[in-house]
Formats: structure tokens, sequence, C-alpha cells
């Protein structure tokens, strides 16, 4: 543990008035070696090859999780993840100067858990001598262009959290590996920065960038990941490997391998020792000229490899004697068995100045023709899942806190949360929620995610139960976006209970299946709540299919209190047909108080955006297309899309149709035109009484396949804001980058795929603006996009493609089910707003916080309890509206983890730019804060207490001001897109205080 720890603990247990449960891990004997002081020797005279044996294990890709660990269906791909474990430990025990790194907590979780005592104290001396080293320390290695950094951090937080536990400081990762992501994402290196690493190495980056960085000796860099945060907070030093995370050609040993072994018996015929010195220090040589320092750095391993370890170590141990040997000889080359970090603290002691970075890696192209693009919308349903799993297990934390024990015991049953964040952990992963797995694999993800929910589902109910005081069995409707909850179309009278997992109250439309055609709606204090009955429409029956009966829809808008819940009361009023539509006509305008939306009435598509309270407005026309998937059979090249590769055949799209058939509905809450486009593409453009937000509610599928095409569906949004070729996209889901079509900022780019090759990872939202408009649209899951032509932005929704990309998945995108045998459908929303440039953020930056974190509806039968409290708020008041509560979870039995955002950047905002300061003992109305202490983003050092080496940039800068330390000990301020974590000692107010 570092130094300080004891003391840090004697202040702790005053302010506690208990011992506190560290969250870096347990106490280590002072003799353990790991870490920087167990790196073997160098010579500075020499360049000195460090080689790192690893394996990479993807938590599912070709199998599931459970057949990799297991070693189960070979026939699918040879893989045991508990047989490599096993044989590494064994061989690593046979020679002291061995090493070797591991990545995935989840999989090393799961063998920890089966070994013996002693094999459990075996392995913590291996790691304490720094010959078994976890690098990067997740539960994955998450992807990078398609999650959510909420989710990112939580799935960090876990991993490192059990190997603190297990191993303490020796079990602290110095440096973040991310060999096999497609494309690297800024945030994500701003969040490894904050979370105390000191490096961060990857294998992929496009091949021009790639060309261009060896030339310049610049494939080793300073990244500053972002442009609010004072450097050095978000600056980390990234290394690009030589090999991918493979090793050099002709030096694999694993028994998946072809390459010979060394063999070094001069007499026998074939000894070979010669030749593989020899190549070996060409290979070196070769190397060498491309970095800057006099050490490199060879990646020994592969996908599951080291299942049977004895045949590269006994060959490594070989190429270390044979090679060094030759130092005798004259040769400067000296070869020694490292790992990331070792090879780090080399380049940190060169002393060296380094490239600066500011942008991101996207999009990875690994040839002219192959960008993986695809991806970013790959498997549109699973992404969607995932994002809504985030959100419940986020309501599912935040009550398991605000309830206590009960929750977890109650009158429900046993729930818990740790189940969920499994799930949730294992689906971050970058062949999960990337969409590149095979189908197989992807339902198991998703089984695990419905999983989890069960869990928390009790967990829920228990604590709705505890803090309403009802026990009435709580119903949920996981199908409401098609018009599916079998309480609400039979039901008579019941109640719906809104918990809004926000720090801020939140206006949120609530849309019910139902058989009746008038519903009175009562709010918590018995106020009557205007609302609205519309027929359920043609395109929801068809998705629906069978699974609910209800023909119509019971519409109202609910106000949720901050970090609590409220409860609405529904009866029948009227029984009988559902109410008549204003007919199919084409419709000239819908407009709220805020925004006016015009149709043209020939085609029945959009035409315009007004804001009416800024008096903008733009031509805004909408529509859907298709790219034809290239099938890989033409003259430029063999790439067909798939998974991984977008590629359409042609810069054209087909558009679907120039005309939507079209439907109005107008009432007090809501109005909407109901576009159909197609049989298999329909749309509803929804403008609710109260929202600075138009909908637009797509539903596409199943994508048809009859003429031998593969798809890759897209809405485009044509305006009249001059963009002069530039877009915005969020980097998962937090700061903004600008970007530029056909541009990269740090090389000059030859564009060789005109669609492929501008479309970026969009993960909450995107925009382009000029010096008058703003046009944000938010999205309900990660997607790809780009904007092609002036004032336009284009988005993909859905991909059916006909072939393998031929980058390992082996199947090609082509997703049906039980449900669905025909083709999937899949249904999302966009939420389009129009702002001035100086003040879109005020109002995007909470518009996709409240489509991340949405309110979670449950629903009793009958009359309500008299007697239960049918409101509560966790909060004594709102947090101000540039911060953002980012995680509320319990870390042990009354410590409870907590981490506050300012969620804006430095320059988006002249109002919610500024520091705020929050106050810790006024923040929770059910909670008494009896002592905090702050610690680094991932929850594994204390904050005071995280070093991190220091590095100098090519390009000096001048360091901003500092600011004075908070006044107060529980007060917090925070800085635009600054996340402070603090664990907290609580006690729970009784219901008198």
């Amino acid at each position: 543990m570092a130094v300080g720890v004891q003391q840090l603990a004697a202040a702790l247990l005053f302010i506690f008035g208990g011992v506190l449960s560290f969250p870096v891990g347990q106490e280590m004997k002072d003799t353990s070696t790991c870490g920087y002081e167990s790196c073997h020797a160098t010579k500075s005279n020499m360049l000195n090859v460090h080689l790192v044996p690893h394996t990479h294990d993807d938590v599912g890709w070709l199998k599931t999780v459970d057949q990799y660990f297991y070693g189960d269906r070979n026939d699918i791909q040879h893989a045991g993840v508990q047989y490599i474990l096993d044989s590494v430990v064994d061989q690593l025990l046979k020679n002291p100067d061995r090493r070797f790194i591991y990545v995935e907590t989840a999989f090393f979780y799961r063998w920890w858990k089966q070994q013996s005592s002693s094999m459990q104290q075996t392995v913590k001396q291996l790691v304490n001598e720094g010959r078994l080293e976890f690098v990067n320390g997740g539960w994955c290695m998450s992807d990078e262009a398609t999650t959510h950094y909420s989710a990112v951090i939580d799935q960090m937080t876990m991993g490192l959290r059990f190997l603190n536990e297990t191993f303490g400081h020796c079990g602290r990762p110095r440096v973040a590996w991310h060999i096999d992501p497609f494309g690297h994402a800024r945030e994500h290196a701003s969040m490894f920065a904050q979370m105390g690493y000191d490096g961060f190495f990857f294998g992929r980056l496009d091949y021009q960038d790639r060309a261009r960085r060896m030339m310049d000796k610049e494939q080793e860099l300073l990244w500053r990941a972002s442009d609010s945060l004072t450097p050095p907070m978000a600056d980390l030093f990234t290394g690009i490997l030589p090999n991918g995370y493979n090793p050099p050609e002709g030096f694999c040993w694993d028994q998946s391998c072809d390459d010979p072994p060394i063999r070094d018996d001069p007499d026998l015929e074939d000894y070979n020792v010669n030749d593989v010195v020899l190549r070996f220090l060409t290979i070196a040589a070769d190397q060498a000229r491309v970095y800057k320092t006099n050490h490199i750095i060879m990646t020994m391993g592969s996908d599951f490899q080291y299942e049977n370890a004895n045949l590269w170590y006994k060959n490594l141990d070989k190429l270390i004697h044979y090679v060094n040997a030759q130092q005798a000889n004259g040769s400067n080359v000296n070869v020694l068995y490292s790992t990331p970090s070792c090879y780090l603290q080399e380049l940190h002691r060169a002393n060296s100045t380094w490239a600066l970075k500011r942008d991101d890696f996207f999009p990875y192209a690994d040839d002219a023709h192959d960008f993986w693009t695809g991806y970013f919308t790959s498997r549109p349903a699973l992404k969607r899942y995932e994002r809504i799993s985030n959100s419940n297990l986020q309501t599912c934390n935040q009550l398991e806190v605000l309830v206590g024990p009960t929750s977890r015991k109650g009158p429900f049953g046993t729930g818990d949360s740790q189940t969920m964040r499994k799930a949730m952990a294992v689906a971050q992963h970058h062949d999960a929620v990337s969409g590149t797995e095979k189908q197989h694999v992807a339902n198991d993800y998703a089984r695990r995610l419905a999983n989890g929910w069960q869990h928390c589902q009790v967990l829920v109910s228990n604590s709705l139960a505890s803090l309403s005081g009802s026990s009435a069995e709580r119903i949920y409707c996981d199908n409401l976006n098609i018009s599916v909850c079998p309480l609400t179309e039979s039901s008579k009278k019941f109640s719906v209970n809104v918990y809004n997992p926000l720090a801020r109250p939140v206006s949120w439309p609530v849309r019910l299946p139902v058989n009746g055609k008038a519903y009175m709606v009562a709010d918590a204090n018995g106020k009557s709540v205007d609302s609205q009955v519309v027929p359920v429409s043609r395109a929801t029956q068809g998705v629906r299919k069978k699974r609910g009966f209800a023909v119509n829809e019971l519409v109202f808008q609910v106000q949720a209190p901050p970090l609590g819940y409220t409860t609405y009361s529904v009866s029948l009023l009227e029984d009988g047909p559902p109410p008549a539509s204003t007919g199919h006509r084409a419709p000239t305008v819908i407009q709220n108080k805020y925004l006016q939306v015009t149709f043209d009435p020939d085609t029945g598509l959009l035409s315009s955006l007004n804001n009416l309270e800024t008096k903008q407005s733009i031509s805004l026309t909408q529509n859907f297309y298709w790219y034809n998937a290239s099938d890989g059979n033409n003259s430029e090249s063999n790439q067909p899309s798939g998974a991984y590769i977008f590629r359409p055949n042609s810069s054209t799209p087909f558009i679907i149709s120039k005309t939507a058939k079209t439907e109005i509905i107008q009432n007090s809450v809501v109005q909407e035109v109901r576009q159909w486009f197609a049989p298999w593409v329909s749309q509803v453009v929804r403008l609710y009484a109260d929202s600075r937000a138009l909908e637009l509610e797509w539903t596409v599928g199943p994508v048809p396949i009859d003429d031998s095409l593969g798809k890759e569906v897209i809405t485009r949004l044509d305006t009249s804001i001059k963009t002069s070729e530039i877009f915005y996209t969020d980097s998962n889901g937090r700061e903004v980058l600008q970007r530029k079509k056909d541009f990269r900022p740090t090389w000059h780019l030859r564009q060789s795929e005109p669609i492929a090759g501008n479309y970026y990872p969009i993960n909450s939202r995107a925009f382009i603006k000029d010096d008058v408009d703003q046009l944000t649209v938010v999205t309900d899951r990660s997607q790809g996009g780009g904007s092609i032509h002036n004032g336009s932005l284009e988005i993909m929704l859905h991909r059916r493609l006909l072939y393998d990309d031929v980058r390992g998945v082996g199947e090609p995108l082509n997703e049906t089910s039980d449900i669905f045998p025909e083709g999937l459908v899949v249904r999302g929303r966009l939420l389009l707003s129009l702002d001035r440039p100086s003040t879109a953020a005020d109002t995007h930056r909470p518009l996709a916080q409240e489509v991340v974190l949405q309110p979670l509806l449950t629903f009793t039968d009958g009359e309500l309890d008299p007697s239960s409290q049918l409101e509560f708020s966790g909060l004594q008041a709102a947090l101000p509206p540039a911060v953002h509560l980012l995680t509320l979870s319990q870390w042990d039995e009354d410590l409870v983890l907590l981490r506050l955002e300012h969620q804006f950047q430095s320059w988006e905002s002249k109002i919610n730019s500024k520091p705020v300061t929050v106050n810790m003992q006024k923040l929770f109305s059910s909670l008494d804060v009896l002592g905090m202490s702050e610690l680094n983003l991932s929850a594994n050092q204390w904050k005071d207490e995280m070093k991190r080496f220091d590095w100098t940039p090519q390009k000096e800068e001048r360091p901003l001001l500092k600011t004075f330390e908070d006044p107060s000990m529980w007060e917090v301020t925070l800085r635009p897109m600054e996340i402070r974590t603090f664990l907290l000692r609580v006690s729970l107010r009784s219901a008198s205080d």
C-alpha cells in the first residue's frame, strides 16, 4: 500500500468514528518487489528488447464467456482460459526470470475462486515479486467506440477493486492495455489518466497514420485527452505496439502456431540457433529504426495463447540466452523478459520529449478499402438493450444505497445489484456492445443482462416497498416501446411509480398501452393531469405481433423529483372503440410553445424546423436511404461489408421513398405525424407539449434481402446550415470533438472510401452548426454517422449483410430471432434540438443525460394504499444544472461510492461552464454523511496519493493558474469536465429525522 495510508486511516478514524475499509486493498509486506522495482536490469549502451509474454482473452466473441473459460465448443475455436492460467502459473514457478501479464479480470476472478488456499498463496507470491503482473485490470478490455463513459468507469472499478482487495498495491496495474479495440477514443485516454495509469498501449491504428508515425518516430506520444481539464490531469503517455499484439513473424511458439521451435542441439542435423538469432537481430534492428529510444517492445503471445505455456517459455528462455550470448561477439542487442510497465519505465527514464496529440484515433482502417466503421452500428438492438440496462443498473445501485439492507432482503425476497453489475461489465467488452460477436454470443450477452435485471427488480421492489410503506406487488413492463404491458392493457385502475435516477427534476412523457378511450390520471397530490388517448399505430401492431393486444395508448407527462420517485394513479373513465385520428392527409405544421415543425404537403416529409423562443428557422428535410453493401467482388478490392467493416459499393445511397404516406394526430399532450416510407420503414415525428426537442421514432426492418443485396440503412437530415464540411460528435458520451470531411488533424489523408472513411462513432449526440444555428441530434444508443454533404448529417440505423468481412467472426451480420425469423426489426429514437451555438449545450447536455438515465416505471394494480408515501426524493435539493450525479453505489456495509461530475466543457456555456460547489452534508435527504475521503476515478487509490510519471511534450504550454483548496472539508468544487470520486461513510436517517 502506498506510503501514508496509515496516517490517513488515523485521521479518518476520528472523522468516521470507526475503522475505514481501505478501497486500495489490503496491506502488503514491505518485502514485496512488485511493480517498477521488479523490472529486470537493462543495459544503457545497448538496444534493449523487452519481451512481453501475454494472452489476449476475449470476454466472449466466437464463443460465450463460459465456453471460453472452460474450453467448451472447441469445434468453434480452441480456447480454454482456465488452462491458460493453470499452465502459466506452473511455468512461472520454474524460472524466477520469467514474466507474464494478465488483463481480463472477469476470467481471472473465476479462476481465482476455484483455487485452493495454497495455490492462492503461491499466486500472491508471484504477484508480490512482479513475476505475474496485471495490466489494464478492468473486468474486460472495453470497446472504445460504442461504450458510454459511465459504464466503462463502472467495469474498470469492478475489476480493479477485486485486484486491490486480493493482492493489495501489487495488484494495481500501472499501464492501460487496449491491444485489440478497433480505434481509440480520446475520452478513454482521459479516463485512464484520471484512474492513475502511467501509460497506455494499443495495437490498432489506421495504416496511413502508422506509416507516417513510423517515418517520424512518433509511435510513442503524449495524448492530451481533454481540452477542459488542466494538464497533465488528462495527459496520457501512449505507445503503439509494433505487431498489433502478435509476436514478430516467425517467432510464435504457441500450440496454435506453426513456427519451428529453437533446435539447439549442435549434434542434430536441423540445428537452427544461428538462423533464429540472425532473424531476430534483423527484426529488432528494423523495429528500432522506427522507435525513438534504445528500448523496444515485442508482444510474445496472442488470442488465447499459453494453454501449454511450456512451449512458449522453453523457447523464450533459449531465445534470450542465445541472442544475449552474441554480446560477447560484439552484438549490441540485449533481450529480457519484461512487462509493459517495465518498458514504460525505461521510456520515462529516457527523459525525452514526445509528440503531442489532441484528437482521437477514429476511424480505423487496416487497408485502403477496409474501414472499421460498420461496428459503430452493428447489432443496434443489442446496443439499445445495453444502454437501457445501464440506466436500470444505476437505479438499482441508487436505491440500494438510499434504502439500505432492506433493499437486498425484503418482502419480495433476496435481490442484488452485483449480478447486473457483472453482466453490464461483460457487455462493455470490445466484441460485445460493439456487435462483432457471433449470434449465439450476442444472445448470451442479452441473456446475462436480462438475468441481472431480474435480480435488480427484486431489489427495486423491496426498496420502493420500504420507501412507500406499501408492499403491493410491482409489475415491470420492459416492452413499452412496442406498446406491451399486460397490466395496463387489462386493468381499470392502477398506479404508475416513476423513479428518476438523475439528480435534478425531470419532465418525461409516459405512453401506456390501454384498451379504454378515456382515463383519469392524478398526480401524487391528487391533482388531475392532462392525459390523452391515441390509437396504437399499425407499425407498432406489426412489431409487437401477438405479444400485446392494446388498441390505444394513454399519453401524459410526468414530473419526477431528483433521485426519487413520484406516483400517478390511473382510472378508466370510458371504455369503447379507439378514438378516431384526423385521417390520412399530409400535415402542414405541428408546434408547441418552443418549436414549430413544417411538412411538405406534397411529399409528407419534414421541410423546416423553427425555434419560436430564439426566432431561428432552418430548412430541414429528412428521409431514409440504404447503401448497397459490397460483396467483395469488384475491381478495386475484394473486401465485403461485415460486422466490423462498412463498405458501400457506391457513394450514392438508394432512397427508400421520395414520399411518405402520413397520418396526423393532434391533442393537448402530443402532436405526431405518422409516416410510412415502405413496408419495412416507418417513423413517427412527435412533439410533446412541454418539449424543446423534436422526437423522431424510427422503425426499420425486416430489411429485405430477397434481391440478394446486403443493406446499410441510414436516415439523413439535410439542412440550410452552412457547415463547411465540419460536424461534431461526442466521445463516449462526454467531450465533443470536431470532425471534418476527408481530413485527419495529425496526418495527410489519402481518402479511398468517401463514405465509410468519413463515418465516426456517435455515442449520445452529434451536431452541425454555423455562426447562427446549431442542430443537435441526440441518439438513444451508439450509432455511426457522418456529414457527407454540407449542411447534412446522416446516421446509420440498421445493417443486414450477406457476407462475412473476413475479420474472424466467420458469419454474416444477418440477424433474425424467434419473433422475427424473416429478419430483425429495430425501433429507436432521435431527438432534435435547434439552438444558438452559444447556448446549445445548455439544451443538449441535459437532454442526452435524460436519454441515458431515463426514469424507471413500475406498476401496481388496483387502488393506492391511502397510507403509502407517494413521493420521495433522496436529495435535500436538486443539484445545479452543471453537476451530474454519476455514481451512487454501495461499497461496503456503511460505505458508499459517490461520483459527481461537471458535465460541461470549459468553452460550451456562458452559464454552466463555471466551477460549481456542492456541500456534501447538505446533499442527501435520507442519509447522514459522517465522513468522506477522495479517491481517484477508478476508486482504487486515494486521490492525494496518486502519483503518475511526468512527461514532456514537444510543445510546452503555459499551465493554467492553480486554484485554492475548498474552504470547507464538506464542500466539493467541480470544474468543467471534472469528475470527483468519494468514499462516504453514511448512516440511514430514521423516518422521524
